[in-house]
Parts: C-alpha cells; sequence; structure tokens
C-alpha cells in the first residue's frame, strides 16, 4: 500500500471539493436563468465527459505551460494537477446540483416572492435545503471521482512522488513494476471507494418519490 500516493491522493480530493462544490452550486443555480446560451454553456461544461483524457490532458499541458502562479509552476506540481482536477470534475460537481434545482416546484419559489423574500434569502433559506441531495450527491461523486482521475493527471503532473504522483499512478507504476499485490490493494480501495460513492449517490441521497408528489400536490 502506497500511503504517500494514497494521502496525496486524499488531500487532491479535499481541496477539490473545498473549491469546486461552491462553484457548483453558483453555476447550476446561474443556468436556471440563462436564455438561449443556456444550451452551449451547458455542453462545455459537459466536454469532460466525453473528451478523451489525453486530449483533455494535452490541451492543459499546453496552455498551462511555462506559466505559473505566486512562483509555483502550473504544470508537473500539485498546483497544476488541482487545477486539473477542478475542470475535469465539472459535470461530476454541476449536474447533480443542477437536477435539484431544478426539481423544485417552481409554485414554492413564487409563494416565497409573494411573501417579500429577496432572492437572496429564497436562495438561502428555500433552494438551498431542498437542493442538498443534489449537492451532497455532487460532492460523493467529485470525491470518487478524483481518487480515480488518471490520464489528465497524468498528462498534467507526471508521476512526481509526494508532489504528483496520486493512487491511480502508484497502480500503474505497480503494474509496470509487476507489483500485483500493491497494485491489487490499492485497485481494490478505489473499487471499494467508487461503489460506496455510486451506492450513496443512487440510493441514500435520490430524491423520495413520495415527498415529490407532496410537493406538486
Amino acid at each position: 500500500m502506497d500511503i504517500e500516493a494514497l494521502l496525496l491522493s486524499l488531500r487532491l480530493a479535499i481541496w477539490t471539493l473545498v473549491l469546486i462544490i461552491p462553484f457548483g452550486i453558483w453555476v447550476a443555480h446561474s443556468l436556471q436563468s440563462m436564455g438561449k446560451s443556456r444550451s452551449w454553456v451547458e455542453a462545455a461544461l459537459a466536454l469532460p465527459l466525453v473528451l478523451p483524457p489525453t486530449v483533455l490532458g494535452y490541451y492543459l499541458l499546453v496552455g498551462l505551460g511555462g506559466k505559473s502562479l505566486f512562483g509555483i509552476p502550473l504544470v508537473f506540481s500539485f498546483t497544476g494537477i488541482l487545477i486539473a482536477s477542478l475542470i475535469v470534475n465539472l459535470p461530476f460537481a454541476i449536474q447533480p446540483i443542477q437536477r435539484a434545482f431544478e426539481a423544485i416546484n417552481p409554485e414554492i419559489r413564487e409563494a416565497a416572492q409573494v411573501s417579500g423574500l429577496t432572492k437572496w434569502q429564497i436562495f438561502r433559506l428555500i433552494e438551498l435545503p431542498l437542493a442538498w441531495r443534489g449537492i451532497t450527491s455532487a460532492a460523493v461523486l467529485t470525491f470518487a471521482h478524483t481518487l480515480g482521475e488518471f490520464g489528465v493527471i497524468l498528462m498534467v503532473g507526471g508521476a512526481i512522488p509526494g508532489e504528483t504522483k496520486t493512487v491511480s499512478i502508484a497502480i500503474y507504476d505497480k503494474v509496470q513494476s509487476f507489483d500485483t499485490s500493491g497494485a491489487g490493494a490499492l485497485s481494490l480501495l478505489l473499487l471499494c471507494t467508487s461503489l460506496v460513492a455510486i451506492a450513496l449517490s443512487y440510493g441514500v441521497f435520490s430524491r423520495n418519490p413520495s415527498r415529490s408528489k407532496q410537493w406538486s400536490s
């Protein structure tokens, strides 16, 4: 078990969550009021789902190459793989939250407006609590996907131990060196994590049909 790679992956996943979930909430909520440009914005945000990781990683490598942030290079560094992780996780962080906001009955918002609540109060007191299942699901999926991301991270960060060598890259290195037991242990860890994340997303955090009928009535 490569503890160093595991801790680095956990660090990357936590930072990705902290930065992308608030952004995902803002984008998902803003999409509701967009006009004709909405479909194009949604398509751009969903690109990481269909683009090959090597293609996305190549563009990030070219775009970030030679650049730095506060003196820290943006390629082959933790900062670089964090930026890559944020971009590749956009669909996982935005789409579940967007669906949760869309599932809120419009009559609830209308009633809140009639009651004199401002848009910010409606968002904070009504929409966020009703969308918590989607927000939590987005967080779970983003966390699990970050732990298992391989192609984009390898292209942007390489495999520097303690800096950019995550669990998925460690698995690849162990297979290359014929360490099947180490690769198997790490693979099993990611398999269990992914299974739990999917179970939570589709089970515990799915909408309650009876509650949906209650709101719609």
